[in-house]
């Protein structure tokens, strides 16, 4: 049976260069990254590599990159550590309807601790309208987080002109770049913005390691407590061989993003097209041109999600859907339902989402076998009879 991995926006794998970067520094270079020996002076150099190879690939200086365990801890650690560290700048955030849920949480529980929190609504696209942002904005507005790619539909967000917005206002301004670092061009210093979140799984490197951009002058603080580690930041030993793997993964999207670009662009659009053509009450959710390379998210009318990935895998086609099983129910997105789908178009989700190593034989595979799946999901449903 034919194995193929449409799931790429959950995690990639990890690249071959990668993983040997990471190999020496499990069993020779083993040593503590804070230890002055020579062991640990080896480890830190390591890092330090490492930390110029991330910094360039997002435009920012090396001083200005701080490893995380990931995506989620840099978002938490940016959110919460910003507002509490700058009180007399104002105690209101504003987020967006469809963040991904390391933001969304995150200001809802600083929204339990006093802080006032505005979630502003997207349009059917899933973008926030910059006129939105400007209403939204108080004069005790503090901080702005609004992500740079939805990781669900794929919409890229007008982040250089909502920064702007926010800046005018005196507002700081985060995005949650975990989809979009590795995969468009990101340049902190033409988008303007003061704090940014990555990942280090979303671009072929190792789980487990991600990174907080912070602005020079930009005051935040540690969210743990323990060691003086990365600047006194972020407490705890440094995952030397996961920041290597980081580094290495940052180093290759550097090099291959645009081939890279025009390839996962080439396949979205033929498998969209044909997804659409070939199958009736069919919809694209996001933008249709603003969007991520690669990333394709449709809903079928009287289907569900979770029986859509079932058939997929029985074929080896490996996707996700925006359904999601929550305490025995299935609740649909919050993404799809803040673009304004209803309940039940919502739940007939399905992202596919192709990544470097993706084929147009692939491709044209799943044109073969979603159509009669879906066929024959909707003579099993009662919506579709």
């Amino acid at each position: 049976m034919k194995s193929i991995y449409m799931d790429h926006s959950a995690t990639t794998p990890v690249d071959p260069e990668v993983f040997n970067a990471m190999i020496p520094y499990y069993t020779d270079a083993y040593g503590n990254a804070s230890s002055v020996h020579f062991q640990g002076r080896k480890a830190a150099r390591a890092v330090e590599e490492s930390r110029e190879k991330v910094a360039a690939l997002i435009g920012a200086r090396p001083s200005e990159i701080i490893f995380t365990c990931g995506g989620t801890e840099a978002d938490n650690q940016a959110i919460i550590t910003y507002m509490i560290n700058n009180r007399s700048k104002g105690n209101h955030i504003i987020t967006s309807a469809i963040e991904h849920h390391a933001v969304l949480h995150t200001c809802e529980f600083l929204a339990k601790h006093g802080f006032e929190l505005t979630i502003l609504p997207v349009n059917s696209y899933g973008e926030v309208e910059p006129d939105s942002l400007r209403s939204a904005l108080r004069p005790n507005t503090a901080l702005v987080s609004i992500m740079h790619a939805n990781n669900e539909i794929g919409t890229i967000e007008p982040i250089q002109e909502l920064a702007g917005i926010a800046h005018e206002a005196g507002a700081v301004f985060h995005t949650d770049a975990v989809q979009a670092v590795g995969k468009i061009p990101v340049n902190v210093d033409e988008l303007g913005v003061d704090l940014l979140s990555a990942s280090g799984h979303k671009l072929y490197g190792p789980k487990g390691v991600g990174c907080l951009y912070v602005k020079k002058g930009i005051r935040i603080g540690s969210f743990m407590h323990g060691g003086g580690h990365e600047r006194n930041l972020r407490p705890g030993t440094v995952n030397v061989p996961g920041v290597v793997g980081f580094g290495k993964a940052a180093e290759l999207a550097r090099q291959r993003l645009s081939t890279e670009g025009a390839h996962l662009a080439n396949l979205a659009k033929r498998l969209t097209d044909g997804i659409l053509e070939a199958i009736p009450n069919t919809r694209l959710t996001g933008h249709p041109e603003r969007r991520l390379p690669g990333s394709v998210n449709v809903c079928f009318d009287y289907v569900e999600g979770e029986s859509i990935l079932l058939m997929l895998d029985s074929y080896g086609i490996m996707a996700s859907s925006g359904s999601a099983c929550t305490s025995g129910a299935l609740d649909p997105s919050h993404v799809l339902l803040a673009i304004g789908l209803s309940h039940e178009t919502a739940h007939g989700s399905l992202r596919l989402t192709m990544g470097k190593d993706n084929t147009m034989e692939e491709v044209d595979y799943v044109l073969q076998v979603l159509p009669p799946i879906i066929k024959n999901l909707r003579v099993m449903s009662p919506l579709g009879q």
